[in-house]
């Protein structure tokens, strides 16, 4: 037997125990074995008394063997036990205080986990380390993915051919910084992880006290002072920047070297009557694209869920099977981004569908790129197209008008037809310019109110997009499946964010993508007990008289 550890164990009297094995932790629990000896007191059929009994073939000693390459030893607590924890952590929306507290208090939670009543579980830092060590591994995912293989197992899914799809905003867990905080935050870490750059802040850079942790002390009603100390923070950042030694910089030292220079160049902007050659600076007007909102989780962005409502964090996508409610995939995102939109991420949560699946999704999903993946690989869309804007209220639109792609000629409503150019563009669009057949045309006054005449844009994905448009407009069957089928992905995505879940506890998306993994695994996995999961001998099945 390989040895991987020694776990001690606190015995009564204050003796220690010493077990050292690969596997699951074979010494005796603190006190009474809480499950053998209170099993009636565990809610039967909750998620805490099938963990109890069914902890060890869900999370087995070997799924966590590379997570613990070295022979030099494991934390003081087997993963079983901490990859039950996080499973019930997510599912309840516990801090890691919390986690250990109910793991203390609640005989529940020691009978999930097999602790003895008088367990006093572990120091909650032991959470945190648990989950970096997930996270970084080559299968930050396995506790959802263990997941699914039960839920394939109990073939709950078998002959459920729907997925719907949706995304929601969760909030970062920092505080969104303005840009004076940004730029004083983004110029010490410069001084602290780059090698002599602090002797060139102390004689280069006059506009704050680098050292003092408050902010600079300015009457910050006065706008001509705001307007003056961030034009003096900025000509300290680029001093800074100019005049670092040159050297090789570590990992740390050139992303604090980046993370100044993007924070200097998105904030900020010449001053009204600068050319940018003089050095005279003001807070940027309007928001830079993909602008990050606090240097303590650079990866949080603005999101705009829709135009008039914008938070700060991450998106979380998600594929839900409709009729069961169970999560086939998600994964979390930075808010911003364009391979980080609702229709590319959707394409790659139904990459690991094994046949077609009837998809629905709202017009975010619903790009012609987007249609054409999806319908490449056999998929029955339901994606509600998104409607086209007339050039003049209540004029003409794109359908209007007659587009033959195929011969690349298109025909107004009046009908006069003139051809399609040739694809150009970064996106490989086609123009068609009616010009002077405008002129005079009885229909002009609906049609446009451009001088030159109606010029009409054809994107690529044209008939793709079209022919989606006509049949969620004329075919009562797409209709009623889209009506019945898109709504219960609502009913999960409030599950997701329900106690408190909203809010992110992690910085960064690597953390939170973990998260969001062990978040809706524990859904998952309440949601199959629901159903009446158990398990007979060793395969996981669903009991009929339970459902």
């Amino acid at each position: 037997m390989k040895i991987l550890g020694f776990w001690p164990r606190r015995m009564s009297g204050g003796a220690r125990l010493f077990v050292v094995v690969m596997g699951e932790w074979a010494g005796e629990t603190v006190g009474p074995d809480v499950w053998e000896t209170c099993w009636e007191l565990i809610p039967a059929g909750s998620v805490f008394a099938f963990l109890a009994e069914h902890r060890g073939a869900l999370f087995p000693a070997d799924m966590f063997a590379d997570m613990y390459p070295s022979a030099n030893g494991r934390p003081s607590m087997p993963p079983q036990i901490l990859a039950t924890a996080i499973t019930l952590q997510a599912l309840h929306g516990l801090s890691d205080f919390e986690t250990v507290q109910e793991l203390r208090c609640d005989l529940r939670w020691k009978a999930a986990c097999g602790l003895g009543l008088h367990d006093m579980a572990f120091d909650p830092s032991l959470l945190a380390y648990f989950r970096r060590r997930l996270s970084r591994s080559v299968r930050p995912n396995r506790v959802f993915e263990t997941v699914r293989e039960v839920v394939r197992a109990t073939g709950v899914l078998r002959g459920k051919h729907r997925r719907a799809l949706d995304s929601t905003v969760l909030d970062d867990a920092v505080a969104t910084q303005d840009t004076v905080t940004r730029l004083i935050a983004a110029v010490r870490a410069v001084i602290r992880e780059v090698p002599g750059a602090a002797e060139v802040a102390a004689v280069r850079c006059t506009a704050h006290d680098y050292t003092d942790p408050g902010k600079p002390r300015i009457a910050w009603n006065d706008q001509a002072a705001r307007e003056t100390l961030v034009d003096a923070l900025v000509t300290d950042a680029l001093r800074l920047l100019g005049h670092l030694p040159e050297q090789e910089l570590g990992e740390k030292a050139a992303n604090a070297v980046g993370l100044l220079a993007l924070v200097t160049g998105q904030d900020v902007e010449p001053a009204e009557d600068s050319d940018g050659r003089d050095g005279r600076w003001r807070i940027t007007r309007g928001t830079a694209y993909d602008r990050m909102v606090s240097t303590v989780d650079p990866e949080a962005r603005h999101v705009h869920k829709t135009r008039s409502h914008q938070q700060d964090g991450f998106k979380a996508h998600l594929a839900v099977e409709p009729e069961t409610g169970l999560y086939t995939a998600v994964a979390l995102t930075p808010g911003a981004g364009s391979e980080h939109h609702e229709a590319a991420v959707g394409v790659d949560l139904l990459a690991g569908e094994e046949d077609p699946v009837d998809v629905f999704g709202d017009t975010a999903y619903s790009t012609g790129e987007a249609r054409q993946a999806l319908d490449e690989a056999g998929h029955r869309l339901f994606l509600k197209p998104a409607p086209l804007r007339a050039a003049v209220p209540g004029g003409f639109t794109l359908d209007d008008f007659r587009i033959d792609t195929t011969t690349a000629t298109v025909t107004c409503p009046a009908g006069h037809t003139v051809p399609l150019s040739e694809p150009g563009g970064q996106h490989q669009q086609r123009k068609a310019a009616f010009k002077d057949l405008c002129t005079g045309c009885p229909l002009r006054e609906r049609c446009t109110k451009a001088k030159a005449g109606r010029i009409l844009t054809i994107r690529p994905h044209h008939d793709l997009q079209a022919a989606a448009r006509d049949q969620a407009a004329t075919d009562p069957d797409w209709q009623a499946d889209y009506r019945r089928w898109r709504p219960p992905v609502e009913r999960a995505v409030a599950w997701l964010v329900q106690h408190d879940n909203r809010k992110l506890r992690y910085r960064g998306a690597i953390a939170n993508n973990t998260w969001l993994h062990t978040r809706a695994a524990a859904l998952n996995l309440r949601r199959l007990i629901n159903l009446g999961l158990t398990r007979t001998g060793s395969t996981w099945t669903i009991n009929p008289a339970t459902t």
